[in-house]
């Protein structure tokens, strides 16, 4: 990663935990976001906001860019600028194309509702106006004049992200029936996704446009609460709903071929770590 320069923008949680990876390892990378206060060391920040290209006149010229911004709410407003007119506006300021454009994007894309298995080629026909904002933003990327590389993420835990837990510490766990499939992948993973596929254009591999990451092990939600609660000796006192969505099981055939491998392959390795540190 010697004087290899990276932009990251939208560099939240994801995108810190990659920055701080690629900058020990020789990288400068830089982070964009509305506060830098919070960066750590290794991160050059650059406060501007995505949905305002007047506060993007200073961008530097990078070799690679991740588009890792999250919406802060699911109005469809907002994740309109986010994804879509951010990402348009970032790639109008940069002084010159990068190698790569990789853009993080969600599993939230796909509508199926019948616990099928779903990959990269699968049917995508989301009935949420988030859904198919988020598929705009995946057009844009894969129609620019750069080359780039979508990652669908699906649901994302890790160190403050502890919303399941929270209801399960009240006693609320998912009906049982009916089943819905949860698909999961660590933070730390969705990272090391990343790192990983920026290591292999590199290498001069070619990367595919599209990359579904997720964990090995799809499982029914009412399972992982139900575990959730007896590692946390809490009793399930009410069954609550708590997906939104359909049910599907996301295949991560492709990103293994590719040669990763998970941190956290299932849902128990990845919540077992940080119920220790509770």
């Amino acid at each position: 990663m010697q004087e290899q320069r990276v932009l990251i923008a939208g560099c939240g949680d994801v995108g810190t935990q990659l920055g701080v990876r690629l900058s020990t390892q020789g990288a400068q990378v830089f982070g964009l976001r509305r506060t830098i206060n919070q960066l750590p060391a290794g991160i050059h920040g650059i406060a501007a906001d995505m949905t305002d290209p007047d506060t993007l006149g200073t961008l530097p010229a990078c070799d690679w860019l991740f588009y890792t911004a999250a919406a802060k709410s699911r109005d469809p407003d907002i994740y309109r600028r986010t994804y879509v007119d951010g990402l348009k506006h970032v790639l109008d300021a940069l002084p010159t194309p990068p190698r790569h454009l990789f853009l993080t994007s969600s599993s939230g894309v796909y509508a199926q509702t019948e616990h099928e298995w779903v990959d990269e080629q699968s049917v995508t026909g989301p009935d949420s106006e988030s859904g198919r904002i988020l598929l705009a933003s995946e057009r844009l990327a894969l129609s620019s004049d750069i080359p780039a590389t979508v990652v669908r993420f699906s649901g994302i835990y890790g160190p403050g992200r502890n919303h399941l837990q929270r209801l399960v510490e009240s006693g609320i766990a998912a009906p049982r029936k009916p089943l819905h499939y949860s698909n999961r992948i660590h933070s730390a993973d969705c990272a090391g996704v990343l790192e990983h596929l920026l290591q292999l254009a590199l290498q001069g591999q070619t990367l595919k446009p599209l990359y579904l990451a997720s964990d090995d092990a799809p499982t029914p939600i009412h399972e992982v609460m139900e575990w959730l609660a007896a590692e946390l000796g809490v009793e399930v006192r009410e069954r609550q709903a708590v997906r939104r969505g359909g049910s599907k099981r996301c295949s991560n055939r492709r990103l293994r071929a590719s040669g990763y491998r998970f941190r956290y392959p299932d849902f128990r390795s990845g919540y077992a770590e940080l119920l220790r540190k509770v």
